[in-house]
C-alpha cells in the first residue's frame, strides 16, 4: 500500500507539474502575441512619425522660403520709403526754390 501511496503521489505531482507547463506555455503564447502586437504596433507608430516628419520638413521649407521672401520685402518697401522721402525733399526744395523766384521777380518788379 506504501508503494501505491507513493506512485500516486508521483503521479499527482507529475500531473501538477504538466499543469504547471501547460499554464506557463499558455502565458508564453500569450506573451509571445503581446510583443507580435506591440511590435508591430511599434512599426506602425514609426511609419507614422516618418510621414509626420516629412509634413514637418516640408513645412519648415515651406516656411524658410516664406521668410526669405518676407526679407526681400521688407527691403524693398525700405527702399520704397527711402525714394518716397527723396522725392519729398526734392519736391520741398523745388517748393523753396519757387519761392525764392517769386519774391525776387516781386523784389525786381517794385524796385
Amino acid at each position: 500500500m506504501a508503494d501505491y501511496d507513493w506512485n500516486e503521489q508521483h503521479r499527482q505531482q507529475v500531473l501538477q507539474g504538466r499543469q504547471i507547463l501547460e499554464r506557463t506555455s499558455a502565458s508564453l503564447a500569450r506573451s509571445n502575441q503581446i510583443a507580435i502586437e506591440t511590435e508591430h504596433t511599434g512599426h506602425e507608430v514609426i511609419n507614422e512619425l516618418e510621414v509626420q516628419r516629412e509634413s514637418l520638413l516640408r513645412s519648415q521649407r515651406r516656411l524658410e522660403n516664406a521668410n526669405d521672401d518676407l526679407s526681400k520685402s521688407g527691403a524693398i518697401i525700405r527702399a520704397m520709403k527711402r525714394n518716397v522721402l527723396y522725392n519729398k525733399l526734392i519736391l520741398i526744395m523745388i517748393i523753396v526754390m519757387e519761392v525764392v523766384i517769386l519774391a525776387g521777380m516781386i523784389a525786381i518788379k517794385f524796385m
